[in-house]
């Protein structure tokens, strides 16, 4: 018996579309995480970029369980003396660039390095239902079908 290690040009990608309306973010994110890098694939390689295309609308309606809205905080530096800045969670999902906070969450469930940043890029988070992938056919992928914990009922 033989491990099979695939190469950059025999990886076969797909395109993904999932909806994030009333989804609990951290699953969202690690759900998406595995489909970037290709851990449901049975060709999966650990370095290389074997993962699919995934589509994320309605980014702006997570949800978050407890009070992370209140309490959980992202940092920065802005690179001068004490200028280490912070936002919290709720501020950026009701601010200019919702989407930032799906991408933030995948971004640190993918391994930091040139393989994490090339999966990163076959990410793409939009507020609205709307997006211009649909020439590449995305096939849907219902997370809230996958585990009832998913969806935030209200």
């Amino acid at each position: 018996m033989q491990t099979i290690s695939i190469k950059p040009s025999e990886v076969k990608k797909n395109w993904v579309l999932i909806d994030a309306q009333d989804l609990i973010l951290g699953r969202l994110a690690s759900i998406i995480a595995n489909r970037l890098r290709g851990k449901h694939k049975g060709s999966y390689t650990p370095h290389v970029d074997c993962g699919d295309y995934i589509i994320v609308i309605n980014a702006e309606k997570v949800h978050l369980t407890g009070n992370k809205l209140e309490d959980k905080k992202f940092y920065w530096h802005t690179g001068y003396a004490g200028g280490i800045k912070e936002r919290k969670i709720g501020q950026i999902l009701s601010g200019k660039h919702p989407e930032r906070v799906v991408k933030k969450a995948v971004e640190r469930m993918v391994p930091r390095g040139p393989l994490g940043r090339q999966i990163m890029s076959n990410l793409k988070v939009y507020v609205g239902p709307n997006h211009p992938h649909q020439a590449q056919n995305p096939q849907v992928l219902n997370v809230a079908e996958l585990n009832r914990k998913n969806v935030r009922s209200i």
